[in-house]
């Protein structure tokens, strides 16, 4: 099989998979906004907010990992990196996407999902950066 192709396939599970879960967490904003009759902004209802912020900051974070995961995969990385950017990406945005979901204040998830996410970015951009100079 084509390396490329294979690359391509390693990062349309995590891409996928971290679509999958920006529309989970906009089904849980839209639920919110029904319970509480609220069709724009917040209305000042705290479930409200971190419903929205769950699905904000995963939007913030998930985007630029997908289009890492897709560069790595122009640029054939190993599927092992693939894999491990995508993974520590989703289950960092998992874990913080559940712990503000639960809890407006700092959580251990929150934490440890921005470590993973973190994890993801730098060992996605050095791998880049690798591919790019190399």
């Amino acid at each position: 099989m084509d390396p490329v192709i294979t690359s391509g396939r390693a990062a349309a599970l995590w891409v996928g998979l971290l679509l999958i879960l920006l529309v989970v967490l906009s089904g849980l904003v839209v639920r919110q906004r029904r319970r509480h009759k609220v069709m724009i902004g917040d209305g000042g209802v705290p479930e409200l907010v971190q419903a929205s912020r769950a699905f904000g900051n995963a939007v913030e974070y998930a985007t630029p990992g997908m289009a890492a995961l897709a560069t790595l995969a122009v640029v054939n990385a190993p599927l092992l990196a693939i894999h491990l950017v995508g993974g520590l990406l989703f289950l960092g945005r998992v874990a913080h996407a559940a712990s503000l979901s639960g809890s407006a204040g700092p959580t251990f998830g929150r934490s440890i999902g921005m470590l993973l996410t973190w994890l993801a970015f730098v060992f996605a951009g050095a791998a880049l950066l690798f591919y790019a100079i190399g």
